[in-house]
């Protein structure tokens, strides 16, 4: 919402502004419906409505009265930027930047407009955008709070640490209760590795403001990175984070491709398998740390105190499943082990296996990609749960009864095992996707 509300004569308008920049978007939307109901033609009106809208996720009506707002007065850049605003939020980011820069031509000195600029330019992952909108912005008012913050945003995904860091001290000392910095202060350190320091302005965050998910998601990470193991994965996310989403494709890509080759080499010479193996399994390993290190370390965050009201319900839902796997992943290896049969490996390997499945539900944005995910998560616990019990049962019954459901569990067992495998290639899209609201 922008910083300067603009002012009409209607009261109820008057008093729907006053509300919005307290944040009483509720109250605020009850005294745009009244000023309409006033004057139906009050432009500014149906703009600030829209913003109301989009806050409780009512998209299709925000996106009628944003419509209707620069219907009524195309030439009043408010109109382009609020409509812009309920774009930006209905991940619909392409048509966000043509609004704002509609915006930005109507009134190219407003630093309200070149942040929202900046931010959409950064969701597209568009870092040296991000960096030109942000930058003009702070040329009309360099202690801009949100273009600082931009700015600062796009140097780290630049890999400019040192001017981000400066920016954002900068930012701080002219405003130490400003919780986004904070926040921003603390990915930046969380980038170089200073997880203790990037704590500190995570609490001081929240402190200011309790309900920044952005600052409450990076003191969870700060938190599990204070194992070795997840520091290493946290620094591979964080790069990842940087690279287009083709490039990403191409490493994840690559990497496979890569695994493949070493695989023919190491099999077709076995004098070099004992320095090929082992890079083998370090990749496997990697590969199944990237799907599972960040809900199996939220589990270890749950013996924490403070890590426990860190996490998120989301987060929480998500630790207890995959915790419930790995028990019985656990449980199911002892007793191969003791008293050995193929029902407890099975059991074993479908538990493992559905760890990546599980955490990535709340990964995916809500709409189709969650609902998919959700399915395919089914249909695999589904696949394996059944077959785990056939090979189960075949350790209790009769010899010709036992064969039959022995086959018929590993029958079932490896369609499973592709689809688990399968997944993880699905789930890059599905997590990737950003679905229109």
């Amino acid at each position: 919402m922008k910083s300067r509300i603009p002012i009409a004569m209607n009261a109820h308008f008057q008093r729907a502004a006053l509300l919005m920049q307290q944040s009483r978007t509720d109250l605020a939307e009850q005294e745009l419906r009244l000023a309409l109901a006033d004057d139906p033609n009050e432009a500014r009106a149906h703009g600030l409505l829209a913003v109301c809208l989009a806050q409780r996720e009512a998209f299709r009506e925000a996106l009628v009265e944003a419509g209707q707002a620069v219907h009524l007065a195309p030439d009043d850049s408010f109109t382009h930027y609020t409509l812009s605003g309920v774009l930006y939020h209905s991940n619909r980011p392409q048509e966000a930047e043509q609004a704002i820069q509609e915006a930005i031509r109507l009134d190219p000195t407003d630093p309200d407009y070149f942040a929202r600029l900046a931010s959409i330019r950064f969701d597209l992952r568009n870092w040296n955008g991000a960096l030109e909108a942000a930058g003009l912005g702070l040329q009309f008012d360099p202690e801009h709070a949100q273009c600082i913050n931009l700015r600062a945003m796009a140097l780290v995904k630049l890999g400019r640490q040192d001017e981000a860091g400066a920016a954002l001290e900068t930012a701080l000392q002219r405003d130490p209760e400003n919780a986004l910095t904070h926040a921003n202060q603390g990915w930046r350190l969380l980038e170089q590795g200073e997880h203790r320091k990037a704590l500190e302005h995570f609490r001081e965050a929240l402190r200011i403001d309790s309900e920044l998910d952005y600052a409450r998601h990076g003191i969870v990470e700060a938190l599990k990175a204070r194992h070795f193991i997840y520091r290493v994965m946290l620094g591979y996310f964080l790069w990842m984070a940087k690279l287009s989403e083709r490039a990403q494709w191409g490493v994840i890509i690559g990497g496979y491709v890569g695994y493949r080759l070493l695989r023919n080499v190491a099999r077709n010479n076995p004098a070099l398998q004992p320095w090929i193996m082992p890079l083998l399994i370090l990749y496997i390993a990697f590969a199944i740390m990237t799907w599972v290190s960040s809900p199996l370390f939220n589990l270890l965050l749950r013996l924490n105190r403070f890590g426990r009201l860190a996490l998120s319900r989301e987060q929480i839902v998500t630790s207890n499943w995959v915790g419930l796997c790995v028990a019985g992943a656990v449980v199911s290896l002892l007793l191969y082990f003791t008293v050995g049969g193929d029902g407890p490996l099975v059991s074993a390997l479908v538990c493992g296996l559905l760890i990546p499945p599980l955490a990535t539900i709340y990964q995916c944005e809500r709409g189709w990609p969650r609902i998919t995910s959700v399915l395919i998560t089914i249909a695999l616990t589904a696949a394996g749960v059944t077959s785990a019990a056939l090979v189960w049962s075949s350790q209790f019954l009769a010899e010709e009864s036992a064969r039959l459901a022995s086959g018929l569990g590993w029958l079932l067992f490896f369609p499973f095992l592709l689809g688990a495998i399968g997944f993880q290639f699905a789930a890059n899209v599905l997590v990737s996707a950003k679905p229109r609201r």
